[in-house]
């Protein structure tokens, strides 16, 4: 795949499960350069003026089509901020693929920074998916700070899944949407810490347009001396539907702090929020061990399954 080492190679299948090319549209971002870019005849992609990232534009009625940004890193002492612009036109339906991973077997800090926003068009459809990976044995912390902005326009829909499972160090994530009529946002966050990592994710979803609705949904487990805190806020300034969920496993001397938070300015405006932190349950270990499995394979079984 393109001019790429096998460590390289290895951080694309991880962040975008890709082995080979990717058909369509894409932007291969290595070591702080692009080593591939390709545009089609519905998605162009262009590098900004700055030279610090790339507006991508998705004509009207694009169909069935994606875009893969991926970043990966296999250098000690990199830091980078990227600024990614979209522009998905009206009546699309698209899939984004970003993600970063972080090979580190240096002693310094190696860290990315991506700022998305998305201009999403009347009636259009995007499904993102964002995966952070993180290896090698050095020293150097694997950071990655992703911004995420969302504006969506009359009856869009976007659906975001967010993915952490291995090997970041420090990850702060902060999304904002703002929803217009009819709009509609889903979010599936899935995240495991483990070792001394630290994982900050904050939301705020202002439905500001009459119909609108947000779905925002976390799974996480914190394991070893690990800790997560999820800030989820929804304001309602319209009649507007809005859920956000924060489902989590605690183990060893992890630690999760869970503010989730409801703000309604519409008597219209119908906000739920559920939290809920706890262990693994004895009795769930005990019967997978009945069927021949050792603990720590019952445990493991057990967190796949919840974060699937």
């Amino acid at each position: 795949m393109l001019n790429m080492d096998e460590i390289q190679k290895r951080l694309i299948s991880e962040v975008a499960d890709l082995h080979k090319v990717p058909e369509g549209a894409y932007n291969i971002r290595s070591n702080g350069q692009s080593v591939g870019r390709q545009s089609t005849e519905n998605i162009t992609i262009t590098p900004r003026e700055d030279g610090k990232g790339l507006t991508i534009t998705i004509k009207a009625g694009t169909k069935n089509e994606s875009v893969h940004i991926p970043v990966v890193i296999s250098q000690t002492g990199i830091k980078e901020v990227v600024y990614n612009d979209f522009y998905i036109g009206e009546d699309a339906d698209v899939t984004i693929v970003a993600g970063c991973g972080i090979d580190n077997c240096g002693s310094q800090d190696s860290q990315h920074d991506g700022i998305h926003t998305f201009h999403v068009g009347k009636n259009a459809s995007v499904k993102y998916v964002e995966k952070h990976y993180g290896s090698g044995n050095g020293a150097g912390k694997r950071i990655l700070n992703p911004v995420t902005e969302v504006f969506q326009e009359e009856g869009s829909h976007v659906e975001m899944e967010m993915v952490q499972i291995k090997g970041v160090d420090d990850t702060n994530r902060t999304t904002n949407a703002k929803l217009a009529e009819n709009a509609s946002l889903i979010v599936r966050e899935r995240l495991m810490t483990h070792d001394d990592q630290k994982a900050y994710s904050t939301y705020l979803v202002n439905l500001d347009g009459e119909g609108a609705s947000a779905d925002v949904v976390s799974r996480s487990v914190a394991r070893d001396t690990s800790y997560q805190k999820f800030d989820a806020k929804l304001v309602g300034n319209a009649p507007c539907k809005g859920h956000t969920e924060c489902d989590s496993i605690i183990m060893d001397s992890g630690r999760i702090l869970a503010v989730p938070a409801l703000e309604a300015n519409d008597t219209d405006a119908a906000l739920v929020h559920e939290a809920a932190i706890g262990k693994i349950a004895g009795d769930q270990i005990i019967k997978l061990m009945t069927l021949g499995l050792t603990e720590q394979e019952a445990e493991e079984q057990i967190i796949n399954g919840f974060l699937k």
